[in-house]
């Protein structure tokens, strides 16, 4: 399936890291690449290649950088960029978080450093990071996962201080927090599920904008096991949505459910059996209107699964990285041409190189972006699309896998089909339908009240 495009990548050597998000600016997608001990990195197309503009406050040389989220937090029509630093295991940390702000002049400045949130900096220990719009406003805030420390959930007031509002909205929890799926699980709104080491995982349900933890009730606790990537799935456009979560040496679990009872694990062999799982991928990689689960690894070989009514593995080819130190992994479309990228991030064992992959074709492709109210990506928005040939449906990443978030665009291989219609729902359940759809276009969405 993936072709080893690494050698479009400028500059490129051994590189301890993990997360990676992606954010799209004036010049098209960037990869924010969370350097561990090493300068983080912001990688972008230009001129044929793929190029670091990371200076200064974003590259942050130094500090130890993990879990990475893009998110607009004061509704300015721009993502903020939240890096969460992590110098220890659990607990505290002695390195504080940044959140990234871009400035009207190109630059960036970190939220945490003006004299209004002084004091007010995350020291507490986590992993993964998300964007909530807990109120369905287009209005995002930060959930920081903890790891033996309560959780943070940073929102952004209209005087840009930073309050954590973890405990008064239900998201303070306590655990081995790993990774962080969010979306429209149980509700319509943004639930959040929790992918938890060494204790159960959460599955926390948004109702009016406050969160409970239903994880037990709706069968996701899966407490014996030690949980990494995570990922929502919708393979067939069912209605609801499917939890993907690797686990680190077991059992990986696909947790379906029908209607509104709890979710059973129907993880196929090739999906359940153990390895080291790091980050989950899903993508149409190859264009053909089916999605792919790709399985990133630490120490052992990659793994990839393909959807056609059921999950099978399939040929990986260049991406296999049987001794590639995975920690990470991000898709986005780089250079425009309608087929993904993926980048894959190492580092935890020993410095690597980055690697990048894609899965030459020819087949046609729609790409959406929903917007907000105020025109920045609509993460946790759901988008269906009908083509000739049936149904898809995806999601605006609002944070996934193990540290990483996608590109906040829904992107569909269509093969040779005909797209028919496209609907968007949001996270406060507008809803806006399209039919005048071509293929091999970008259709740029805007909320009904923007």
């Amino acid at each position: 399936m993936f072709e080893d495009r690494s050698g479009l990548l400028a500059d490129n050597p051994p590189f301890r890291g993990y997360g990676t998000a992606v954010t799209v600016g004036p010049d098209g997608p960037r990869l924010f690449v969370a350097g561990f001990g090493n300068a983080n990195r912001v990688l972008r197309w230009r001129d044929g290649t793929v190029v670091d503009a990371a200076c200064g406050v974003l590259a942050d040389e130094g500090r130890h950088a993990i879990g990475v989220a893009a998110a607009d937090l004061d509704a300015d029509g721009r993502e903020e960029v939240y890096v969460h630093n992590v110098a220890a295991f659990g607990g505290t940390s002695a390195e504080a978080d940044l959140l990234l702000d871009p400035t009207d002049e190109g630059t960036w400045r970190d939220l945490f450093a003006d004299p209004v949130n002084r004091g007010r900096e995350n020291y507490h220990v986590g992993r993964s990071v998300a964007a909530i719009d807990r109120l369905g406003t287009g209005r995002y805030g930060i959930f920081v996962t903890g790891y033996g420390a309560p959780a943070r959930f940073y929102e952004v007031g209209d005087d840009g201080g930073i309050t954590d509002l973890a405990d008064a909205v239900g998201l303070d929890v306590v655990t081995g927090g790993r990774s962080v799926a969010a979306g429209p699980i149980l509700s319509d709104r943004t639930d959040v599920f929790v992918g938890a080491e060494r204790g159960a995982n959460l599955l926390l349900r948004n109702v009016g904008g406050t969160f409970v933890d239903v994880a037990r009730e709706y069968g996701v606790d899966d407490d014996e096991e030690n949980a990494r990537g995570a990922t929502l799935v919708a393979p067939d456009a069912a209605p609801t949505l499917d939890i993907v979560c690797g686990n680190w040496n077991g059992s990986n679990r696909l947790f379906t459910r029908d209607g509104d009872g709890p979710f059973e694990d129907v993880a196929p062999p090739p999906l359940a059996r153990p390895a080291r799982v790091r980050t989950i991928v899903a993508a149409d990689f190859d264009n053909d209107g089916r999605q792919e689960l790709f399985v990133n690894c630490l120490g052992t070989p990659n793994r990839l699964l393909e959807y056609d009514g059921g999950w099978t593995q399939t040929g990986i080819g260049d991406a296999l990285e049987a001794e590639g130190m995975g920690t990470g992994a991000a898709v986005a479309d780089i250079d425009g041409d309608g087929t993904l990228e993926l980048l894959v991030v190492h580092g935890e064992a020993q410095a690597q190189p980055l690697s990048l992959f894609a899965a030459p074709n020819d087949g046609d492709w729609l790409r959406v972006r929903p917007l907000t109210s105020d025109g920045a990506p609509a993460r946790g928005a759901r988008v269906d699309l009908t083509t000739e040939e049936g149904r898809q449906s995806r999601l605006i990443d609002a944070g996934s896998g193990y540290l990483c978030q996608m590109e906040p665009v829904a992107h569909f291989g269509l093969g040779t089909a005909t797209p028919r219609e496209m609907t968007v729902r949001w996270p406060d359940g507008c809803q806006r339908t399209v039919t005048d759809l071509d293929a091999r276009t970008t259709v740029r969405c805007p909320h009904p009240t923007g």
